[in-house]
């Protein structure tokens, strides 16, 4: 009874005005707080995960995975590609493996800056363990470099790689180095002194990615085969947003095949999207039966 006497006593001392502040206040942090929680507890899910694989496979898992995480302040998505920021973290996390242990480099991504792909790629060949990329969905462009260093790429059936034509950006736009540079072989001495000096910027930035595709196929395909390859993937052969199939890779001759483990899936899982704004995409994750029976009536 003394208890609630003293209960009702505080509440009679707080007015409307000091609810309304502290309701403010406590919904300031569960803003501020939630997203860092909730991010916080999906990492150690995805780190569970990890353990796993390396425990069950003996490697090495290192995840470069480029989504528009809807976590974050209010949720606002970002965008991600290969940065620097990203080639040194990989860097780390290769330089800290033991030489001859196997790297598994799970790869989702649009692409990005040529430096830092590079860079990557490089580490990643120079390792005397075995090299694995696994590529659940796709790994465009300066994933694709990243790729080719691997001694076996693993890809889902549906999964995809890119072209590695050089973008060169313009006033006017990004455009593709073959294409600046036939244009600029097209036009001959009606070309613009503008149109000469990016032709000459792209004819280095694709002798530069060609050294680079060389260097990594080297021991992995006969040397006809590399040039055939290097070519095909930078001379404008295909547009720059090209889906390169499973099929096609292995037309290649690179070593791949599409035994992806299914933990990569899960995995895959708790890297969430943004939500956008497509309702009719619906599905039931898993079925509590292997297929729905249908019911069939004699005579029909």
């Amino acid at each position: 009874m003394t208890k609630y006497i003293i209960l009702v006593k505080v509440l009679d001392g707080i007015t409307g005005g000091d609810i309304i502040g502290l309701l403010f206040w406590l919904i300031f942090l569960y803003i501020i707080l939630h997203p860092q929680l909730q991010y916080k507890s999906l990492q150690n899910a995805r780190l569970r995960i990890i353990r796993v694989m390396e425990k069950k496979y003996g490697w090495r898992v290192i995840t470069m995975i480029h989504r528009q995480e809807k976590i974050g302040f209010l949720g606002i998505p970002m965008y991600r590609f290969i940065d620097i920021e990203d080639s040194e973290a990989i860097l780390r996390a290769i330089r800290s493996t033991p030489p001859e242990q196997p790297i598994a480099l799970i790869l989702h991504t649009p692409g990005g800056l040529v430096l830092a792909a590079s860079q990557i790629a490089m580490a990643l060949k120079r390792h005397k363990g075995k090299k694995i990329v696994i590529i659940p969905h796709y790994a465009m462009s300066g994933g694709t470099l990243i790729a080719l260093a691997a001694d076996e790429i693993l890809m889902d059936p549906d999964a995809v790689l890119g072209p590695l034509d050089p973008q060169l950006q313009t006033p006017k736009g990004a455009f593709p180095a073959p294409s600046l540079i036939k244009i600029a072989k097209m036009k001959g001495d009606k070309a613009s002194d503008d149109i000469l000096i990016y032709a000459d910027i792209a004819e280095k930035a694709l002798t530069e990615i060609q050294n680079t595709i060389r260097y990594l196929l080297k021991d992995k395909l006969p040397e006809e085969k590399v040039e055939e390859t290097t070519k095909k993937l930078t001379e404008g052969y295909y547009t720059h947003d090209y889906p390169i199939t499973v099929e096609e890779v292995k037309k290649m001759g690179l070593p791949v095949s599409t035994n992806v483990p299914p933990e990569v899936y899960a995995l895959m899982e708790l890297y969430p999207q943004a939500i956008q704004q497509r309702p009719g995409i619906e599905y039931i994750p898993r079925p509590h039966v292997p297929y729905y029976h249908q019911k069939r009536t004699e005579g029909k």
